[in-house]
């Protein structure tokens, strides 16, 4: 890879020709937004470059290969570890103006999609043919199936329908060099070879870039079912999560919001739970969802397995489509705003355990919180063990930007300790690219970077993340 501060004239010009007009963005104010993204880090761009075809990447593939010349693909770039960030100079490939939906069949039950489609554009498409994609991360109003992919984004739905990685039947890669590969196809089962599809989730674009993915359908559910249930502790709630697994309930979501977090979105909103002494310190939301004959007799056995254990609820709210669901999933979506009320900086992070360790996870992460004298935010989706974790601090107070880094390292510790994962949907970018060999061994890793090395030899795709 060559490490070089400007582009020469040739190269300009190669760029110039293969991305005419303003695809290719080369000054300091057209570059400025494609030098960060969620995360606030910055790198340095040499050029911007915005494809409309797969023979456009092929050529830049092919030239940037040649010349040893950094790639970093990105999109809306929401991910929040530094993932999209040029580290080290060179060339940044937006795949917004890729963003056609090419095929749904109903027959299938398949979709084939550009990298730039926007999740939630996809999703409103199909169900308005009756068929669902269930991936739903936070951001799926903003953020496009090809960052879902790159990251293997998780959501609220994962408890019951699994992760990007169970919707991805098959990609086409451009690797560098130019050559392009497919990697599965529009069968729902398959077995042939090794798992291509699978290693290219999740990779963060450090293998290849790449330029269609066929998606996994399946048919709507008839209806929908949320209920919100207020906890006098922390300890009463992930009782009462134990008790809905104990009692055969599946949901389709199950989140949750620690005391920390309930304050925080009182100062922003009306909130619906109860406050002061007898109050909620702890909010579970449940989303249920199946045919519209079955739902009113699971959203009954769900309100049975809270009340009838010793962690019974010190209120419910329930509602019954998406008019009535609506206000109590407003409130999940409001955390992140509401957060800056605690202070104007934070370090997040999502954290995975095995889900009967999740009451020893949170009681430790408050632990931590009261030796650094700083406020964590913990919420999350707990139906899979999966804890975001937001270490809340003003970084222009040198004492309090160090306890905040000590309190995240803290919190890896803790988590690793419990057998847990450093990231359960976020990725690992360059924020956790320093605490990766906690979790990995010296032979995992070393696998991995054997395994990129096929893929891209001179190491040009996205330099300095993930392993």
């Amino acid at each position: 890879m060559t490490k070089t501060a400007s582009l020469t004239a040739n190269q300009h010009h190669f760029l110039q020709n293969l991305f005419p007009g303003t695809d290719y963005l080369t000054t300091p104010e057209q570059m400025l937004v494609f030098e960060t993204d969620a995360s606030r880090l910055t790198g340095v761009p040499l050029a911007v470059v915005r494809p409309q075809t797969e023979e456009q990447i092929v050529e830049l593939l092919r030239w940037a290969h040649t010349e040893r010349i950094p790639l970093y693909p990105r999109a809306r770039a929401t991910n929040v570890v530094g993932l999209c960030v040029p580290e080290k100079p060179g060339i940044v490939i937006s795949t917004l103006k890729m963003n056609r939906i090419i095929d749904v069949d109903a027959d299938d039950f398949v979709a084939v999609v550009e990298p730039g489609i926007v999740t939630g554009d996809l999703q409103k498409h199909v169900e308005a043919m009756g068929l669902f994609y269930p991936p739903d991360p936070a951001s799926f109003g903003i953020s496009t199936i090809g960052g879902n992919v790159a990251t293997c984004a998780g959501g609220m739905r994962a408890v019951k329908y699994g992760v990007t990685r169970e919707w991805v039947l098959g990609c086409r890669v451009v690797l560098p060099g130019g050559k392009v590969i497919e990697c599965g196809g529009r069968n729902h089962k398959n077995v042939v070879g090794l798992d291509l599809t699978r290693l290219m989730v999740g990779s963060e674009g450090t293998l290849g870039v790449m330029s269609n993915i066929t998606l996994k359908l399946m048919p709507k559910p008839e209806a929908t079912a949320s209920l919100m249930a207020g906890f006098s502790s922390l300890e009463d709630a992930m009782g009462a999560v134990s008790s809905v697994f104990r009692a055969g309930i599946l949901p389709t979501a199950l989140e949750f919001m620690g005391a920390e977090v309930l304050d925080c979105l009182a100062r922003l909103t009306t909130v619906p739970w109860p406050q002061g002494d007898n109050g909620a310190r702890a909010v579970l939301l449940f989303r249920l969802d199946g045919s519209e004959a079955a739902l009113p007799h699971d959203l009954k056995r769900l309100h049975t397995a809270l009340q009838n254990g010793q962690n019974t609820p010190v209120w419910l709210e329930q509602g019954i489509g998406s008019e009535q669901e609506e206000p109590l999933w407003e409130i999940r979506r409001l955390i992140n705003p509401a957060s800056f009320y605690v202070a104007p900086n934070k370090i997040s992070d999502d954290v995975t355990v095995p889900r009967g360790r999740l009451l020893t996870a949170l009681l430790g992460i408050r632990r931590i919180a009261d030796e650094s004298g700083l406020t964590i935010l913990t919420f999350g989706h707990v139906g899979d063990g999966n804890i975001h974790v937001n270490v809340m601090h003003d970084a222009s107070d040198p004492d309090q930007k160090e306890r905040a880094q000590k309190a995240k390292l803290a919190v890896m510790e803790h988590v690793l300790a419990l057998r847990g994962t450093l990231s359960g949907e976020h990725g690992i970018g360059l924020t956790k690219a320093p605490y990766v060999h906690r979790q990995l061994g010296e032979e995992e890793r070393r696998i991995m970077r054997d395994i990129k090395s096929a893929f891209d030899p001179h190491h040009i795709m996205n330099p300095g993340k993930a392993f």
